[in-house]
């Protein structure tokens, strides 16, 4: 089974915050955090909507101006997330530069942000060509559910304590559809284009009598037509889809704990710091952050695939194989024997 979401941490584990979610299907990426984006290349930027911000400290967020730059003169629309008090702080960067010239450009970037609160959310544009001035703000109640959805995936959020409101997040695929190679090719049928138009339709519930136009195979020219219900019937399996969940920069309490284990409950990767080992718990509480030990539990009782720890301090720089060996330990339900 080909995944559909690819993620990578954006920088090493003691470097600034942020993954890249690849969808492997769609000219698409995710942003989870807006940390320092040079290791990106100019693709992978272009590729981004939605950001998803977790806070406004420095390491997760001064990456924006980069974003800014790549994007400004572009025909795009960029859609933000964060927490609580986030217009203002995305209102203020754009602030910060000379707008006079944007008038000119023939392709105009619009920012959508929306601020996420426990009891609701706020939204407005910042368009290049009025000088990115901000619209009225827009506020919903919050209902629960997705922050974000569309045909293919959804995106959760929780809100943790960091001492500021701090989001963390889940992207869950809605279902993975499978080719199935062998089924093509007793149909005749070649691998191509075609393929990604008629996920795009099952991820879109479209009718089954929808027609499919399949080229044919070799050099004779011509197209076949089937409908969206046969193939679907014939040439894929249906299985659930993937899950990724980010956390970072949180305290550990019972509170948090427990948004973290329902946000990331069953995912197949969890990506979840582990700023201090647990010797200095004291230290990580005082900080608001989680030791490597808290992950491990928290990714033990969530119940996920797969975990991928990262933002340590700094004052482990030559001892990240610490780090990893705690948060594995408590992960697999095992005592640490070298204490």
């Amino acid at each position: 089974m080909r995944p559909s979401f690819h993620p990578r941490l954006i920088n090493g584990p003691f470097d600034d915050p942020g993954l890249l979610v690849n969808l492997v299907f769609r000219k698409q990426a995710l942003l989870f955090d807006v940390g320092n984006l040079r290791a990106l290349s100019p693709g992978d930027v272009l590729k981004i909507d939605p950001v998803f911000v977790t806070h406004t400290h420095m390491d997760h967020f001064i990456g924006f101006d980069q974003l800014l730059r790549m994007l400004l003169g572009r025909d795009k629309r960029l859609r933000l997330f964060g927490p609580k008090g986030f217009l203002s702080q995305v209102a203020a960067k754009l602030a910060g530069y000379t707008w006079n010239l944007v008038h000119n450009y023939r392709e105009a970037l619009v920012i959508d942000a929306t601020e996420i609160d426990d009891d609701r959310r706020v939204s407005q544009t910042f368009a290049a060509q009025t000088g990115f001035k901000g619209s009225e703000r827009q506020t919903q109640p919050a209902a629960g559910g997705p922050i974000f959805s569309d045909a293919a995936f959804e995106v959760h959020a929780a809100l943790l304590d960091h001492h500021t409101p701090c989001l963390a997040f889940n992207v869950q695929e809605r279902f993975h559809v499978n080719v199935l190679k062998e089924h093509l090719a007793q149909m005749d049928l070649p691998v191509g284009p075609w393929l990604t138009r008629f996920k795009q339709l099952l991820h879109q519930q479209a009718d089954p009598d929808t027609p499919i136009l399949v080229p044919t195979p070799g050099d004779a020219p011509g197209q076949r037509r089937f409908t969206l219900g046969r193939l679907a019937h014939t040439v894929c399996r249906i299985t659930p889809g993937q899950k990724i969940a980010y956390v970072t920069d949180a305290l550990y309490s019972p509170a948090n704990a427990d948004k973290i284990v329902t946000l990331a409950r069953d995912a197949d990767h969890l990506f979840i710091e582990a700023a201090f080992l647990q010797s200095e718990a004291a230290i990580a509480r005082a900080k608001y952050h989680l030791t490597a030990h808290q992950a491990g539990l928290l990714a033990r009782r969530a119940n996920v695939a797969r975990m991928t720890i990262f933002h340590h301090s700094p004052r482990y720089a030559d001892q990240a194989h610490l780090l990893c060996r705690e948060a594995r330990l408590a992960f697999r339900g095992e005592a640490d024997t070298a204490q």
